[in-house]
Order: C-alpha cells, then sequence, then structure tokens
C-alpha cells in the first residue's frame, strides 16, 4: 500500500467510521454497509478488502499495532510501571470508550480476539526493557520473568475498569504499580518462585 495514496485514504476513512460505530452502537450494528455508508466508501470497496466486520475489527487492531509507543524511562521501576498504568488507565476511562469497546466486541468476534491478542502481546514485548532496565539497575532479581511481571502490574486496571465496571480511581495505576514493583523485588516473579513448595 502506497503510503499517502488512495489505498491509504480509503482505509482511514473505513477504520474511523469502524471505531466511531461501534463506540455509538456496539457490535451488533457494524456491518458492511453501515461502514460503507458512513465512510463514504462504497461498498463493494469494503467488502473487496476487509470481507466482513471481523476483518474491519481486526484491522482497526492491527493500525493500532503498527505505532511507535514505546515504554517510559523514568529510572526506576516502579515509575516505569506507574507511567504505564497511567496510559492504560488514560485509554480505559477515555471518552468516547473505543478501547474497552473492542475489547468487548474481542468476544463476539475471532478474527478481533485474535487481533487483539496480537497487540498485546506487542505491547508486553516492547514493555520487556522496563525489566530489563529494572535488572540491571539492580532492583529486581536478574531472572525475574518480564511476562509475569507486566501482567501482575497491568491486570488491576482491567479488571477494576473492564471486567467490574468499578468506579475510576485515580490512584489505581500507582497503587497496582507499587504493589507490582515490591512484589518483584521481594522475588515473586522469579523462575524460582514458580516452583512448588514443599512440605516441611
Amino acid at each position: 500500500m502506497r503510503p499517502g495514496g488512495r489505498s491509504a485514504r480509503i482505509r482511514a476513512l473505513v477504520l474511523a467510521a469502524v471505531r466511531a460505530d461501534l463506540v455509538e452502537h456496539g457490535y451488533d450494528s457494524l456491518t458492511i454497509d453501515t461502514i460503507a455508508d458512513r465512510s463514504g466508501v462504497h461498498r463493494t470497496t469494503v467488502y473487496r478488502r476487509w470481507r466482513d466486520v471481523g476483518g474491519l475489527l481486526a484491522d482497526v487492531l492491527t493500525e493500532a499495532t503498527a505505532d511507535i509507543w514505546q515504554p517510559p524511562d523514568t529510572g526506576t521501576l516502579e515509575g516505569d510501571l506507574s507511567a504505564i498504568n497511567r496510559e492504560i488507565y488514560t485509554a480505559l476511562t477515555a471518552d468516547p470508550p473505543i478501547t474497552t469497546a473492542l475489547i468487548a466486541a474481542s468476544f463476539r468476534s475471532p478474527d478481533a480476539a485474535r487481533a487483539l491478542q496480537a497487540f498485546w502481546s506487542d505491547r508486553y514485548a516492547r514493555c520487556r526493557p522496563v525489566v530489563d532496565h529494572a535488572v540491571a539497575r539492580a532492583e529486581i532479581p536478574a531472572d525475574t520473568d518480564p511476562h509475569r511481571l507486566l501482567i501482575a502490574a497491568t491486570a488491576p486496571l482491567y479488571h477494576q475498569l473492564v471486567l467490574l465496571r468499578a468506579p475510576a480511581s485515580p490512584e489505581l495505576p500507582d497503587q497496582a504499580a507499587h504493589d507490582a514493583a515490591v512484589a518483584a523485588t521481594a522475588g515473586a516473579f522469579t523462575s524460582s518462585s514458580t516452583s512448588p513448595r514443599r512440605s516441611a
């Protein structure tokens, strides 16, 4: 696809229409026809390129994965985790709530579910330097599992704001980061911490 060309403009129009319609009306309203009408792109073009609603949703998430985002480097593990969590908090409490709408849609569309999994895998991979830097600073044990630590730091936000739909607490990002950092310092996410405990 030629950057800035007609194909890129069509994609931008269609994906913007998908995001807007998903937020306003939910997954059940999404059809090739509604997106074609909203975007001003001919139905045949939309169908030929994306085939169905799953293809549209997957491409919205694929577009998000293609950005240049990198995790912050604040100089401490807790600071880095807090900064990441604040970005997640902002995304999950944004108006319009596109992030939560896409997460909800992933439970209805296998294509969207696969694309969302790829998006999260990409984000956790990009965040690995946060853990590597903390190891280099001797903040946490050298055998700390980056994935386990990052999941522990970010999961409370998704649990509270997406699953429980609890009132948004501005303290949540920093508290979750603090808890994960303290646990990591104590060796909670090392390879040895996964071994079953032996009875005395």
